[in-house]
């Protein structure tokens, strides 16, 4: 009689590589780890202080690893019981009604909004914004979506979601757009 493993799948999306790690999930052994691309991810800066990533490419090397990993170990979806995805913070991401991507991700070095966070901080106080927030809205995911509605409001126009670079993952593998509440 042969034995079956129920496995969990731990996908980190970071600006330079997509990790998938496959846990035996009766005993938390890690099995395999992979990381896509084998060399570091392209980030696009056509201006000092912007950094952007293409969240398709996320994807693409996502679905890359997890069939080097399936492939390896002779795992099918079947033999999936969980996943949980780490994330690069406040990177923006932007989709349309059929949920595909209205332009690169804004991603968490970009700094083009910075000043837009620091107007908020100011705004809003920095008693609120230490209680609240835990520090400054400066790079906050906010303060890149205001700096899309001022500088494209043409894209801004056509957003139905915006979510960050995990949530963009999770959204692909599940259909459903959501998030975490951390």
């Amino acid at each position: 009689q042969l034995t079956t493993y129920m496995y969990h799948l731990g996908l980190d999306i970071g600006s330079s590589s997509i990790k998938i790690a496959l846990v035996n999930a009766s005993t938390g052994k890690s099995i395999g780890v992979v990381t896509e691309p084998e060399t570091e991810m392209s980030m696009e800066a056509i201006k000092n202080g912007w950094a952007e990533q293409d969240p398709n490419d996320w994807w693409e090397y996502a679905c890359t690893g997890l069939e080097k990993l399936s492939l390896k170990y002779n795992i099918s979806t079947k033999d999936i019981s969980g996943i949980g995805i780490s994330y690069q913070m406040h990177g923006l991401v932007l989709i349309d009604k059929d949920g595909n991507p209205l332009r690169k991700s804004i991603i968490w070095c970009d700094s083009r909004a910075v000043g837009i966070g620091q107007n908020a901080f100011e705004q809003l106080g920095e008693d609120i914004c230490n209680e609240h927030l835990l520090n400054s809205p400066a790079n906050f995911t906010a303060s890149k979506l205001k700096w899309v509605k001022e500088n494209e409001p043409d894209i801004y126009s056509k957003i139905y979601k915006m979510m960050l670079p995990g949530d963009y993952i999770a959204y692909k593998l599940s259909g459903v757009v959501n998030t975490t509440v951390s």
